[in-house]
C-alpha cells in the first residue's frame, strides 16, 4: 500500500481585482484497507477455484441435460472473465501517472466493472430466453446429478466468494467480480433447490424456474454496476454528496464571500477531486482561508484532491454579496454552475 502525502502549494500573480490570485492543490494518501498485492492474491485463488470447477460442471450438465447446470458453467466463465479483466485492469491502474494521462490509468478499473455490469446483462437476456423455451417445452432432466452438482458447486462459489470478501471491495473492479460470483454462488443454490423438487416430484420446469429467478438477481448486479461506473464516468458527484450543500457549507466559513466554479467528481471509485474559484473579503488571509477549506473538506468530506484558486473579492461582488441580492454579478464572466454566497441565493 502507497501512501502520498504532498504539501500544499500555491501560485502568486496579479489579478485585475485587487492584485492577488492565491491557486492551492492538496493532496493527500488514500486509506485502501487491502494491499494490491493481497487483492491480487486473493482474486488468483477464486479464479483457480472456479475455472477448475468451471470445466466439470460443463461435462456434467451437457449428460444431465439440465440448462441450469450448463447455465452455471456459462456463468462461471463469466465470472472468470471478469476477475481476468480485473486483475489486468489492477495492474493498468497502479502505473504511475505520466504523459498524456495525467491521473494515470485509474480508471481501468471503471472500466472493467462496465464490462462486468454489461456481461451480466447480456448473459441474463440469454439465459431468459432459454428459461423460457424450456418452460413451454421442458426436456427430461436428471435430477439427481444435477443435484450433487449444485450442491459442489454452493461450496466452491463460497469459497470463491469468501476470497473476493477479502479484497478490497471498495473498488467497482473488485465489486464487479464480487458480484459475479455471488450471483453464480445464487444460481447454484437455485439449481440445487430445482434439483430436489424434480427429483421429488419429477417437475422437470422447476430447472427453468430457478434460471430465471437467477437471472433476476444478474439483471439487478448488472444494473447496478452500470450504474455506479457510468456515474463516475460522467463525473457525476459522489453518491450521498450533494453539491449545493457542500458549496453552502464553504461559503458560510470565515473570510469566505463567494464560491463558483464548483466541481466535485470521482477519478475512480472511493478517490474524490474537488476544484472551485474562492473569493474572500478585502484583508482577508487567501492562504488561511485555503488552508481551513482543505481541511474542511479532508476532514468531513473525505475530499484529499483539492484544486482552490482563492482571490480577493472584487468591489462589484462584494456588494452584491453584502446586499444580500441574488443577481448574476460575478467575478467571473462565465460561471460554471451556481454561485454559492453566504445567504438566500438560488441554485
Amino acid at each position: 500500500m502507497s501512501r502520498h502525502d504532498h504539501g500544499p502549494t500555491s501560485g502568486h500573480t496579479d489579478s485585475p481585482g485587487d492584485g492577488h490570485d492565491h491557486g492551492g492543490h492538496g493532496h493527500a494518501g488514500h486509506a485502501h484497507g487491502v494491499s494490491a498485492d493481497a487483492d491480487r492474491r486473493w482474486l488468483g485463488i477464486a479464479l483457480a477455484l472456479i475455472t477448475g470447477f468451471m470445466a466439470v460442471e460443463v461435462v456434467i450438465g451437457v449428460v444431465a441435460r439440465s440448462l441450469a447446470l450448463i447455465s452455471d458453467a456459462a456463468h462461471m466463465l463469466t465470472d472468470a472473465a471478469s476477475i481476468v479483466l480485473a486483475l489486468i485492469a489492477m495492474r493498468l491502474a497502479a502505473r504511475p501517472a505520466k504523459g498524456r494521462f495525467t491521473y494515470g490509468l485509474k480508471r481501468a478499473e471503471i472500466l472493467s466493472a462496465q464490462a462486468n455490469g454489461l456481461t451480466l446483462l447480456l448473459l441474463g437476456v440469454w439465459l431468459a430466453y432459454e428459461a423460457v423455451r424450456r418452460l413451454l417445452s421442458p426436456p427430461e432432466v436428471a435430477g439427481g446429478l444435477m443435484l450433487a452438482t449444485a450442491l459442489a458447486g454452493i461450496v466452491v462459489n463460497v469459497a470463491a466468494t469468501w476470497c473476493l470478501s477479502r479484497a478490497n471491495r471498495s473498488s467497482l473492479n473488485v465489486e464487479g467480480a464480487y458480484q459475479h460470483i455471488l450471483n453464480d454462488l445464487f444460481a447454484f443454490i437455485g439449481t440445487a433447490v430445482a434439483a430436489l423438487i424434480v427429483v421429488l416430484t419429477g417437475f422437470a420446469r422447476a430447472d427453468a424456474i430457478a434460471t430465471l429467478v437467477v437471472v433476476a438477481l444478474m439483471v439487478k448486479a448488472g444494473y447496478g454496476l452500470l450504474r455506479d461506473s457510468g456515474r463516475i464516468f460522467l463525473e457525476a458527484a459522489p453518491a450521498g454528496l450533494d453539491p449545493d450543500a457542500l458549496g453552502d457549507r464553504l461559503v458560510a466559513q470565515k473570510q469566505v464571500v463567494e464560491v463558483h466554479d464548483l466541481h466535485v467528481w470521482q477519478i475512480t471509485s472511493g478517490q474524490a477531486a474537488l476544484s472551485a474559484h474562492v473569493l474572500v473579503e478585502p484583508g482577508g488571509d487567501c492562504h488561511a482561508v485555503r488552508r481551513t477549506l482543505g481541511e474542511l473538506l479532508r476532514d468531513d468530506y473525505g475530499i484529499t484532491h483539492t484544486t482552490l484558486q482563492v482571490d480577493h473579492a472584487p468591489e462589484p461582488v462584494l456588494q452584491v454579496a453584502r446586499t444580500g441580492a441574488t443577481g448574476e454579478d460575478s467575478h467571473c464572466a462565465d460561471s460554471h454552475g451556481p454561485v454559492h454566497r453566504d445567504g438566500p441565493h438560488a441554485h
